[in-house]
């Protein structure tokens, strides 16, 4: 009985493994198809005789503190006023939209076609407002703008050009990272991002393949849009449920990985959880819709191969978890192989150490080589972090793992947006003032399976220093994620909770 028990139990755990090993593979796919086309660089046929109308949308939800900054930027586009139209799309619910009023009668002074569109029903949140704005917006062409980016003055003269191909339905341009060093999490999410810009965007678009708009810092066509059905509400990210869409439809999209759009990242866990949420629970929603239509459609077979890896990846959050639970009885011995399939036969030892590889080298590759892309003199700044990049990933797994349980089970939930706090290098009691506005962690379910995983595999590490398992200890050194993920959740929840007491106190 014991041997069945311990054979079906590593059956299991190995199928994880090479689950995940599959995804780690594709990372060295992304590598190598990079090098290939690296030169590959996207050319527009023309320029334009008269420049098209443009319309800037700009929608808001209770972004007082980051409005300012980014009409700022706005007014500053190198674009004719007599092309240009400026929409406020101002879903607020507190007193961003008088500041709103506010700032658009300035900018209306000065020339600016601006107008604030505000509604007090937020149906279909970001995408609802996106539809109305369009039924409205002047401009043949969309830009759009989340709250927290930084567009440059040229940005317009870049992309436009390429919109002379009629068709071209999206240019999008590569996020660059404001504060980017404002603390370890921070320098942790731009390795993320680069990653996925700078690779995966690159060669899904250079090689032929599908990619998606990213929400923000591109350029639509509004006749694209339509053709592909217009902004649908049925999943929270309507960016990638619209280029499925419009690429299934023939339009041609292009990425600019030398342009770049600087933004805000999430400065604390609680928002980098939240929008992690977000992207992995609406990706999840748009594979369950699209999938099956991407296969019928008359797309090359390497668009939707890769599709399918694009919309099924953060399925790997539950095997992540599933590994996570088989690794425990293992850890303690009360799974343990005898004779051919012990853990130290030379098949073993290879079986581990190619799925190792498989799973954890090529990802370290994969950053590795976006930071020798997008910060060629300083690439090798990231070796220092690629413990705690692959430990985040990990610590991530809990709750993006629910994330895709909610989608799978059809599960609705509001919009929350990401704490944005501005460009602004004021003190700490400043931050923790315009904290108040943000919805921090609703429920502790999340951060105490963390806290479980992680103090799990904290007394793991002890045990396998403590017996000089030295291999081991390096090995799972990744999983010490949960602990962090959890500390930082249960922090900026007591330091809440200590703010609300202070203001209590204040206001009595």
């Amino acid at each position: 009985m014991a041997y069945w028990f311990n054979f079906v139990w590593l059956v299991i755990y190995f199928l994880v493994l090479i689950g995940l090993s599959g995804y780690g593979l594709h990372r060295l796919m992304m590598v190598i198809l990079y090098l290939v086309h690296r030169k590959d660089v996207p050319q527009p046929k023309g320029q334009w005789d008269e420049l098209p109308v443009v319309t800037i949308q700009l929608p808001l939800f209770n972004e007082k503190f980051v409005l300012p900054g980014l009409l700022e930027k706005v007014t500053a586009i190198d674009y004719p006023k007599d092309k240009l139209e400026i929409q406020i799309l101002d879903d607020s619910t507190d007193d961003t939209y008088e500041l709103c009023l506010q700032l658009t009668e300035h900018y209306r002074e000065q020339g600016f076609d601006i107008v604030c569109l505000h509604r007090t029903d937020r149906t279909g949140y970001k995408a609802g407002a996106l539809e109305a704005a369009d039924a409205v917006a002047k401009g043949e062409f969309l830009l759009i703008l989340d709250a927290d980016f930084r567009p440059e003055p040229d940005i317009l003269k870049v992309v436009m050009p390429y919109f002379t191909d009629p068709n071209i339905a999206l240019v999008q341009t590569r996020w660059g990272h404001i504060n980017r060093d404002k603390n370890l999490l921070t320098r942790l999410q731009s390795i993320f991002l680069d990653g996925h810009f700078a690779l995966e965007q690159t060669v899904r678009n250079r090689s032929g393949r599908f990619f998606t708009f990213n929400g923000t810092a591109g350029v639509w066509r509004k006749k694209a849009i339509a053709d592909a059905g217009g902004w649908e509400h049925d999943t929270i990210t309507e960016d990638m449920d619209l280029s499925y869409r419009a690429q299934m439809k023939g339009w041609r999209f292009v990425y600019l990985n030398d342009y770049v759009t600087p933004a805000e990242l999430p400065e604390d866990m609680d928002g980098f959880k939240a929008q992690q949420h977000r992207w992995t629970k609406g990706s999840i929603q748009v594979c369950q819709k699209m999938l099956f239509d991407i296969w019928r459609s008359k797309a090359p077979l390497k668009a939707k191969l890769e599709a399918t890896t694009h919309l099924t990846c953060n399925y790997s959050y539950l095997a992540l978890i599933l590994l996570c639970i088989l690794v425990v009885p293992i850890c303690i011995g009360v799974v343990a192989p005898q004779g051919d399939w012990a853990w130290n036969t030379p098949r073993m030892m290879m079986l581990t150490a190619i799925l190792f590889f498989s799973a954890t080298v090529t990802v370290c590759m994969f950053y590795v080589t976006a930071e020798a892309v997008v910060r060629p003199k300083r690439w090798w700044m990231v070796f220092p972090l690629i413990v705690p990049l692959l430990a985040l990933g990990v610590g991530m797994g809990v709750n993006n793992a629910k994330a895709v349980l909610e989608a799978v089970f059809g599960r609705q939930s509001e919009f929350v947006r990401t704490p944005k706090f501005g460009e602004s290098q004021e003190g700490k009691l400043s931050v923790e003032k315009r904290s108040q506005g943000y919805k921090a962690l609703k429920s502790v379910l999340v951060p105490v399976l963390e806290l479980f995983f992680g103090l799990f595999f904290a007394c793991t590490e002890i045990v396998n220093l403590a017996y000089g398992n030295f291999i081991n200890a390096v090995l799972m050194m990744p999983f010490l994620g949960f602990f962090y993920t959890s500390v930082c959740s249960f922090a900026r929840l007591f330091d809440g909770m200590r703010q609300r007491r202070a203001q209590r106190v204040q206001n009595s």
